[in-house]
């Protein structure tokens, strides 16, 4: 009897382990904040960092070989039907895309080319244009998502979310209409990327884990700037000694925002139907009777128990890895170029900012007029309105400027893109209504805390 009690005892502590010890890896890898050369990042994020920094002078050329060969294999499997990739599903899925996809590839790589060698058009390689997105945006993607997309079962296929979620989705559930799991995906964004954010709640809705109305809310809500980012922001607009009341106003504002904008439409009218291909895989109901903690640590074993072995996750990793390589970077590439283009060489921006300037003179915000296009700038690129805002003389506008373009959250050079690839029932005109909801809910309260501190 005693030797099967302990017997029990080792298989129930080997169970736990399987659950504590991946998971605890992924904590301090995604959610734990740390510095590194001055900035504020996350494991994953001094990794990128490292490899960006080691392979700087060539990583641009080899996004450019990336989209090119992405471009390439897209023609063969759409036009001459080339039997290994069309007999391979992975690569199937990959390359078989459709008529408007492939065009945009080859897009992606003519874009890339052009900025690489500086021939072509001026307006596609400028610095303020395809520079941009080649050699700022690009290196970062393709470090980062490396080292996301192959250590995030870590995060998110040993239990964790499963034992997070049980402790706080009567948090979650009332303030935001959203799961418990869901508050791993905002710590994995705030800590270290929006892109990581979005990357989980893809891979989650993708696996029946949230509805489409829970990947959308998520998704244009939760995929926060990073502490980095932010501290690059406000460096950038001579603000630094504000860094702690400007961050606090991101949260206060964020937070309300994320309160609101799911409770109206175009959020509020997503179903909450699961991804179809896969059903519905979750089932938060606590029984009666039952803790939190003791129900949240037996879904925890139960998920790292049903967790797939080391070689499949590892395959799994690398084809996240070459699906987001070969086909986001085109998309980044060709549709980031175009959206700054109208941006730097068109009115579009400065057009669509005149509802804006009566509101910003209602709320007392100085140089009202530049201020306006810099925030509704902020659709094409989060970096954009920093960089439109450093000219105004007004701290209190460069303040609202910052704090804003922070809680806008949607930027399509990067996240808009993300989540227009993904299966996520999103378009760009509800990513665009999204963006300017959560620009007029935010603006009232950044403004009413810039009046307060300035």
């Amino acid at each position: 009897m005693k030797a099967e009690i302990k017997i029990q005892e080792q298989s129930r502590s080997k169970n736990y382990m399987k659950f504590f010890l991946p998971s605890l890896i992924g904590v301090l890898l995604f959610l734990i904040p740390v510095t590194y050369k001055g900035e504020v990042t996350i494991g994953v994020g001094v990794m990128a960092t490292y490899l960006q920094n080691l392979f700087a002078d060539y990583l641009p050329a080899l996004i450019v070989i990336i989209m090119g060969l992405s471009a390439i294999f897209s023609i063969f499997a759409k036009v001459f039907k080339m039997k290994v990739i069309n007999e391979n599903p992975f690569l199937n899925g990959l390359f078989n895309v459709g008529i408007g996809l492939v065009l945009i590839r080859m897009m992606g790589f003519l874009f890339g080319a052009f900025t690489l060698w500086e021939i072509g058009p001026e307006f596609v390689w400028s610095k303020g244009t395809g520079g941009v997105v080649l050699f700022d945006l690009a290196p970062v993607l393709i470090a980062w998502f490396l080292f996301a997309g192959m250590l995030l079962p870590l995060l998110v296929e040993f239990g964790l979310m499963e034992f997070i979620g049980a402790l706080v989705q009567r948090i979650m559930r009332p303030l935001f209409t959203l799961p418990g799991r869901s508050s791993i995906d905002c710590l994995a964004s705030w800590m270290g990327a929006g892109t990581v954010g979005v990357l989980v709640t893809t891979k989650q809705y993708d696996e029946g884990y949230y509805t489409k109305r829970e990947a959308a809310v998520i998704a244009t809500n939760f995929s926060i700037a990073s502490i980095a980012f932010s501290l690059i922001v406000i460096s950038f607009l001579d603000l630094s000694h504000m860094f702690v009341p400007f961050y606090l106003t991101v949260v206060v504002s964020g937070i309300v925002a994320a309160i609101i904008v799911p409770r109206i439409p175009p959020l509020s009218l997503k179903k909450d139907t699961y991804y179809e291909p896969v059903g519905q895989q979750i089932d938060e109901t606590i029984p009666k009777g039952a803790s939190k903690w003791k129900w949240g640590l037996d879904q925890a074993v139960q998920k790292a128990n049903s967790a797939a072995d080391a070689k499949t996750l590892v395959k799994s990793g690398v084809e996240t890895v070459l699906d987001i390589w070969f086909g986001l970077l085109p998309l980044v590439m060709s549709l980031g170029t175009i959206v700054l283009i109208v941006a730097e060489y068109t009115t579009f921006f400065q057009i669509i900012s005149y509802p804006l300037i009566p509101i910003l003179n209602l709320l007392q915000i100085p140089e009202a007029q530049q201020a306006a296009q810099a925030l509704m700038i902020g659709f094409a690129d989060m970096f954009l309105p920093a960089v439109i805002g450093s000219g105004i003389e007004s701290e209190l506008t460069r303040f609202v400027i910052a704090t804003v373009s922070l809680t806008q959250l949607i930027y399509m050079s990067e996240i808009g893109i993300l989540i227009l690839r993904s299966n996520i029932p999103l378009t760009f005109l509800e990513l665009f209504i999204i963006f300017l909801q959560r620009t007029l809910v935010t603006l009232p309260i950044v403004a009413l805390i810039a009046h307060m501190l300035f």
